[in-house]
């Protein structure tokens, strides 16, 4: 078998370009993508937020496929465990059972809306 042929062109590459320090162009683009807004600065720094732009109804369900997934695991894992660590995983699902309930309820809110 032959090795496949290059069928590229050779390709020159333009090494006149600039550095973008002291772009104000570059320096917007870092500001826009890097730098808080000025009401997430009086916020306390999180790991993960949630989108603000999302509605009650989208959060609620997301959250439900959340607890759905959480579940799925506790059990699985609640099935290859034995003794007091079978329980405690059991025990998880079944929060996770009544957190789903609740979320069910409040999405009764906007079914009935």
């Amino acid at each position: 078998m032959n090795p496949p042929a290059n069928d590229l062109p050779n390709i020159q590459i333009d090494t006149t370009l600039t550095s973008p320090q002291g772009s104000a162009a570059a320096q917007r683009a870092l500001d826009y993508y890097l730098k808080p807004t000025v009401s997430e600065e009086m916020d306390e720094p999180r790991f993960f937020d949630v989108n603000r732009n999302i509605g009650g109804e989208e959060a609620l369900v997301h959250a439900l496929d959340l607890l759905r997934c959480a579940a799925a695991t506790a059990y699985e894992s609640a099935n290859h465990l034995q003794g007091a660590n079978r329980d405690l995983a059991f025990s998880t699902v079944h929060m996770i059972d009544m957190a789903r309930a609740m979320v069910d309820r409040s999405l009764e809110k906007y079914e009935n809306a």
